[in-house]
């Protein structure tokens, strides 16, 4: 049984956030491999900014290559239209029968839970592990889960890793991480403005971005 992580997003582009959040959270739960999946169309973003998914796959590649177990999938963007949680779910079930789920999200995605389509179901069909910063609207995030599955929830404790027995049941996995203080948004509006990402993005991603005149 892989033991395989989740990590969807928009990736617009991907940046060292989203890499140090899936580095930590590997750190506390055994998982074989993390998934970085671009959706095609986000059904939850303005389409304006978006750049091709091709584009954005591409520099999901670029960033996985150095980091082992972190794979780039194409299943959302080669599948044209919105991209659903639990449709790609489905697909994943159908492509590895023996493996266990886990969808890696922050908390603030989480927020929004209840706008996903058929949540319910994708709560009951694998597990969640929500990234929290300190401090970070946790009152809401505490809220938002006493409405849907508080007897899910499980607190990883940073002390020890989580054991396997206790990661295969459906369940919301709390772990709190010091986020790098990145956005994909602030990387937009710095090339937009002409001024350098180095540090914000790999940089290979940087060179891509520069080469194929993104967000400008």
């Amino acid at each position: 049984m892989a033991l395989t992580g989740l990590f969807g997003g928009t990736f617009n582009p991907i940046h060292n956030g989203h890499l140090w959040a899936a580095e930590e959270v590997r750190k506390y739960l055994p998982m074989q491999r993390i998934l970085f999946i671009p959706s095609y169309i986000p059904p939850h973003k303005d389409q304006k900014e978006v750049v091709p998914a091709w584009h954005r796959l591409r520099m999901v590649e670029i960033a996985c290559q150095a980091h082992p177990g972190f794979i780039a999938s194409d299943l959302e963007v080669k599948n044209p239209g919105p991209s659903y949680s639990i449709i790609t779910l489905k697909k994943l079930k159908e492509l590895f029968p023996q493996d266990t789920f886990w969808f890696i999200l922050g908390s603030d995605a989480f927020l929004e839970i209840d706008t996903w389509k058929d949540y319910t179901r994708l709560l009951q069909e694998c597990s969640f592990v929500i990234v929290r910063r300190p401090g970070y609207e946790l009152e809401k995030l505490n809220k938002v889960i006493d409405k849907i599955r508080p007897e899910l929830v499980v607190e990883i404790d940073k002390q020890e890793k989580a054991e396997v027995k206790d990661c295969g049941r459906p369940g919301l996995y709390l772990i709190d991480i010091d986020a790098l203080d990145i956005s994909s948004s602030k990387i937009r509006q710095r090339l937009r403005a002409g001024l350098p990402v180095t540090g914000l993005v790999p940089p290979g991603v940087e060179d891509y971005i520069l080469k194929n005149h993104l967000y400008r």
